[in-house]
C-alpha cells in the first residue's frame, strides 16, 4: 500500500541547492511529488510511494551535507487523495525572482541562526520495544536488552547530543513497576548487563568528559550496582560539559512521594514548586524539554512527571534497539520546528505583523 510524506524543513535549505539534489534522489527512488520553497523560507517536499522508500528518503535528508542546513523538519504520514505523476520542483515564480527569493530567505536564516539555536536543553528517551524487537529476531528476549545497552551505542547518542548543543540526556532504564512485575530471571539478566558493561561506561564518561546521575531508588536494587553507580557519580561530578541521567528503578509517582517524605522528616511546613523541586531525584536539572519514546506506545508512562509539564513528546513506531543516531536526529529536528508557548503567547505570534509588513517589501521588490 502507497503512502503520501509531507516534509517541511526549517534552516539553511533555500539557496542551496537543495531542491535540485532532492528531486534527482526521489526521482531515483521512484516517488512521485514535489520539493518547492516557501516564503517562510522554509521548503516542503510531498512525496508518494512505498513507505521503505519514503523513509529512505528521510533519511537522506538527515545526512545532507554542507551548506545545507536542516535545524527543524516536520513530517506527516498521509493517505495519498490523489496519484501524483513524477517528482518536480515547483516555482510560483520566474527562475531569477525564484533565485533572488531564495537568497533573500537564505540571507534571513544565517541571521536568525546566529541570533537563536532552538535545541532542547534536555532530551528524555523512553527506550521502549527491546523485547518485541528480539522475538521479531527470533531471538530471546534479554537480547534486545542487552544490544540496546552496549557503551558504543551510547556513545554514539552523546555525539549526537554535542552535535546539536543538547547538555541533558536522560535514559530510563528500569521502572517502579518493572522491579517488581518483570520476570526474576529478566532482572537478573538486566543486572549482569550492567556488571559487564560498568567499566566501559565509565571509561566512556570520563574519556567524553560526561557527568552521570542515577535517578530512582536506592534501596532495592543489588548492593553491587548501587556501588557501582555511586562511583560512576563521583567520579564523573567535575564534569559540565554534557550530563547524563540513568533512571533505575525509577518512578515518577514514587519519586514525589519519597520527595514529600524528605521533607517531612526534614520539618518543612511551608512549600513552594521550586522547594519540592529541590527534594526530587532530579534536583538542579533543568526539566525536560523533550521526551521521546520509541515502539508505538504513546504515553509517558510517569517519567519525571512533576518537571515535564511543558515538555515536547515525540513517538515513534520504531522499536528501540533500532532507534540510531538518524532516528534520534530527527527526533531533534522535530522538536526544532515546533513552537513553544509556556502558557503564554508565541513570539512569532507576536511578530507575526511585523513580518508580514517585510515580506510584502521583499515581494515589492522582486515584482
Amino acid at each position: 500500500m502507497e503512502k503520501e510524506l509531507k516534509v517541511v524543513l526549517i534552516g539553511i535549505v533555500q539557496g542551496v541547492n537543495l531542491r535540485r539534489s532532492l528531486s534527482k534522489f526521489a526521482n531515483i527512488l521512484g516517488l512521485r511529488g514535489y520539493v518547492k520553497n516557501e516564503k517562510d523560507g522554509t521548503v516542503v517536499v510531498v512525496a508518494q510511494g512505498s513507505e521503505k522508500k519514503l523513509e529512505e528518503l528521510l533519511d537522506w535528508i538527515l545526512k545532507l551535507p554542507f551548506p545545507v542546513k536542516v535545524t527543524g523538519m516536520n513530517y506527516e504520514w498521509r493517505t495519498p487523495h490523489k496519484k501524483l505523476s513524477g517528482f518536480k520542483i515547483e516555482k510560483e515564480k520566474s527562475f531569477l525572482q525564484d533565485e533572488a527569493q531564495s537568497f533573500i530567505n537564505l540571507t534571513k536564516e544565517i541571521v536568525r541562526l546566529k541570533a537563536e539555536r532552538r535545541v532542547p536543553q534536555h532530551v528524555v528517551i523512553i527506550p521502549d520495544g527491546n523485547r518485541r524487537w528480539a522475538r521479531q529476531q527470533g531471538l530471546k528476549a534479554w537480547i534486545g536488552h542487552k544490544v540496546s545497552s552496549q557503551p558504543e551505542r551510547l556513545k554514539q547518542y552523546f555525539l549526537e547530543c554535542r552535535d546539536f548543543g543538547v547538555k541533558y540526556f536522560t535514559f530510563w532504564a528500569l521502572s517502579t513497576e518493572n522491579l517488581t512485575t518483570r520476570d526474576e530471571r529478566e532482572l537478573k539478566v538486566l543486572y549482569q548487563i550492567i556488571r559487564d558493561n560498568i567499566n566501559e561506561y565509565e571509561k566512556l564518561l570520563e574519556t567524553e568528559k560526561i557527568r552521570f546521575r542515577h535517578l530512582g531508588r536506592k534501596d532495592r536494587l543489588p548492593t553491587d550496582i548501587i556501588e557501582a553507580l555511586n562511583r560512576l557519580e563521583k567520579t564523573t561530578e567535575k564534569f559540565d560539559d554534557l550530563h547524563m541521567q540513568l533512571c533505575l528503578d525509577y518512578g515518577g509517582r514514587d519519586d514525589i512521594v519519597r520527595a514529600i517524605k524528605k521533607m517531612i522528616d526534614a520539618g518543612i511546613t511551608e512549600v513552594n514548586e521550586n522547594l519540592v523541586s529541590e527534594y526530587l531525584d532530579g534536583a538542579g536539572i533543568p526539566d525536560p524539554d523533550l521526551i521521546i519514546r520509541t515502539s508505538g506506545e504513546h504515553r509517558t508512562s510517569g517519567i519525571l512527571p512533576y518537571q515535564s509539564t511543558y515538555a515536547e513528546l515525540y513517538f515513534t513506531n520504531i522499536y528501540f534497539p533500532d532507534f540510531g543516531p538518524l532516528e534520534f536526529r530527527r527526533a531533534i529536528l522535530d522538536y526544532a520546528g515546533r513552537v513553544r508557548r509556556f502558557g503564554g503567547t508565541a513570539e512569532e505570534d507576536i511578530k507575526q505583523p511585523e513580518a508580514s509588513v517585510s515580506e510584502q517589501k521583499s515581494q515589492a521588490a522582486l515584482s
